[in-house]
């Protein structure tokens, strides 16, 4: 028996800056890489949270969308944050992102992210039936 999988790629997030893949789908569900908010155009990553946290956030939804799916349709995100004094901070910006849909989230602090990134985000999201 073979499992069906579809890779995700966009030229809308960033690469991969390891071996995995922006995200991967099966049986209606894709699972999205964590993103860093690294301007794809560019590859630069701010020293400002606010300017990572939202381009995290926007490179997100370009894989989501790249899926076939929409912000309406994710299930849970899970935040890494570098300091969680930010929390209150990536909420806001959050919110602008799901303001009616309320995905189940998780906060988690954790010491370092690649990149010295200050902010991860990723998600599962349920493709359209």
């Amino acid at each position: 028996m073979s499992l069906e999988l579809k890779v995700i790629h966009t030229n809308a997030a960033p690469a991969a800056i390891g071996p995995y893949s922006q995200a991967v789908c099966h049986a209606g569900t894709c699972y999205l890489s964590g993103q860093l908010g690294i301007d794809p155009a560019t590859g630069h990553i701010s020293d400002t949270f606010a300017v990572q946290a939202r381009q995290a956030l926007v490179n997100l939804k370009a894989i989501v969308e790249a899926a076939g799916s929409s912000l309406e349709r994710v299930i849970t995100v899970d935040v890494f944050l570098t300091d969680m004094t930010t929390f209150g901070a990536f909420n806001e910006i959050y919110a602008e992102f799901f303001p009616q849909h309320k995905p189940a989230r998780a906060a988690i602090g954790v010491a370092a992210l690649p990149r010295e990134a200050q902010v991860e985000v990723r998600c599962l999201a349920a493709l359209a039936s």
